[in-house]
């Protein structure tokens, strides 16, 4: 069962909202309450307040356990602009954009028996072994020369 819920006009930029929002994806909402509380950003207050509505929402109007409930997508949109204006040099003016954000949020409850699957990061070929690698071949042959030298 999916329990959306929705935070709209939120004045803080879409781009920093992001950084909070993509933390909780994934997370059940115990941990997730959790992990918004103890954040500094700004954007983990209203974050907070609207995993509690969807929580409420899923306990009162669906019936669903708490225990069984994750954070199954949240997206962050664009809201509305508030454009201004500030004077610049020779009286030209300066635009100045005002971003506000939407959050999207859905939990799912997680049946009993189910297995849920993290996306694997990809594991990158690592280049500081590459290197060390080529590092050891060239001290190998700075010694092997310094043996040369000495037996010549």
């Amino acid at each position: 069962m999916k329990v959306e819920a929705t935070l709209k006009n939120l004045r803080i930029a879409p781009r920093k909202s992001r950084l909070v929002v993509g933390s909780v994806i994934g997370m059940p909402v115990e941990v997730a309450l959790v992990q918004l509380a103890k954040q500094t950003k700004r954007t983990s207050l209203p974050m907070l307040t609207l995993l509690k509505s969807a929580i409420a929402n899923a306990e009162n109007n669906f019936g669903l356990d708490r225990k069984t409930l994750f954070v199954k997508t949240a997206e962050v949109g664009e809201g509305p602009k508030l454009k201004r204006w500030k004077p610049k040099a020779f009286g030209r003016a300066g635009a100045i954009i005002k971003r506000s954000s939407k959050i999207f949020l859905v939990l799912e409850s997680r049946e009993e028996g189910t297995v849920v699957v993290e996306a694997k990061k990809k594991e990158k070929k690592s280049a500081p072994k590459i290197e060390k690698e080529v590092k050891e071949k060239k001290v190998v042959k700075k010694a092997a020369k310094k043996t040369e030298k000495k037996e010549a």
